[in-house]
C-alpha cells in the first residue's frame, strides 16, 4: 500500500509506524476493539485514495 502512496513509501511508513506504536498501550480488550475497527476504516480510506491516485496516475501517463 505504502510503494504506490503520492508522498513516498518513507512518509507512509514513518507516519503508519507512528500510528501503531502510540497505540501500543492500549490493555482494554474494548479500547483494542475500538482501535482495530478504527484502523480497518483508516485502512480502507487509504486504499480507496492509493485506488484513485492509480487510477489518474495510469491516465495521466497514457495521455503523454
Amino acid at each position: 500500500m505504502g510503494r504506490e502512496y503520492p508522498l513516498g513509501y518513507e512518509y507512509f511508513r514513518t507516519r503508519l509506524h507512528r500510528a501503531f506504536s502510540g497505540q501500543a498501550k492500549l490493555q482494554n480488550d474494548d479500547e483494542i476493539r475500538k482501535g482495530i475497527a478504527r484502523a480497518e476504516f483508516v485502512k480502507k480510506g487509504v486504499l480507496y485514495y492509493v485506488k484513485r491516485y492509480r487510477a489518474l496516475k495510469q491516465r495521466y501517463e497514457e495521455n503523454r
